[in-house]
């Protein structure tokens, strides 16, 4: 197909398209002539990826680029490739220099060799994983950590259900590319699901005939009620209010090709 129709098929306007080759994303097509190329299925099926990594990933386009490396490295094991698409999620932010954090990095450590996991506390998940407890902490939560067990108890479930779904695949390709899709956008789809389980189990817990008046024993419980209400955990929690949140993640993200798509119209 021309660039044109590989445009129309994925939804991808032309500048864009050459923006990714220029940058190695996206594979040139065939020449068929001096200035004509023609693209096929695995172009449209390699763009629609980096845009899933671009727009639900919230991958910037340099991540994405070395992901897609190992990715196309016959030589990396699976395991190699998970690894380079897990480094790539989370935050680069600077850590503080404070007990905090200090507790954190402990308690993050301890998780790692009591259980047995094969990863360093100094990974990148590792470090946000600190970077978090230590936040709560300097809110008054630091009791949260004596619920890391629990959390990675469902975490190991989700790991297995993942490579359990890169296993349905036969061919090494589709093997790879399920580990980048099941950890980048299983990132997401996690979120979403917990944003959802959470707003179910306020209204359950808290909800009509649930412990609506229970978190203030000291004042009236329809005041209780009015604050911890389903509607009013939905209006907090709701995937509605992540949408407005996430879509303006996705517009800061989808920036840099729309400067790329004006850059190459003024080329």
């Amino acid at each position: 197909m021309r660039i044109g129709e590989l445009s129309r098929k994925t939804g991808v306007p032309v500048p864009t398209i050459k923006f990714y080759v220029r940058e190695g994303l996206l594979p040139p097509g065939e020449l068929t002539s001096r200035n004509q190329a023609t693209y096929g299925e695995a172009h449209e099926r390699r763009l629609r990826l980096i845009r899933a990594l671009l727009d639900v990933g919230g991958m910037k386009v340099a991540q994405i680029a070395d992901v897609l490396a190992a990715v196309d490295d016959p030589a990396r094991p699976l395991h190699k490739v998970l690894g380079a698409a897990a480094d790539r999620i989370g935050g680069a932010h600077g850590e503080q220099d404070d007990a905090e954090s200090a507790a954190a990095r402990a308690a993050v450590a301890g998780l790692l060799a009591r259980r047995g996991w094969h990863t360093s506390p100094d990974s990148p998940a590792g470090v946000d994983l600190a970077r978090a407890l230590a936040a709560l902490a300097r809110l008054g939560h630091e009791s949260f950590v004596e619920m890391l067990d629990d959390y990675a108890d469902a975490a190991e479930q989700v790991a297995r259900a993942d490579l359990a779904y890169v296993d349905r695949k036969v061919a090494v390709e589709d093997m790879v590319e399920g580990v980048v899709i099941g950890t980048v956008l299983g990132e997401a789809v996690l979120s979403a699901l917990r944003r959802l389980a959470h707003v179910d189990a306020s209204a359950r817990l808290y909800g009509t005939g649930g412990r609506a008046g229970a978190r203030r024993p000291d004042g009236p419980a329809d005041s209780a009620a009015s604050t911890d209400s389903p509607d009013s955990a939905a209006s907090t929690d709701s995937p509605d209010s992540a949408a407005s949140t996430d879509s303006a993640d996705s517009a800061d993200t989808t920036g840099s090709a729309d400067s790329a798509d004006s850059a190459d119209s003024t080329e």
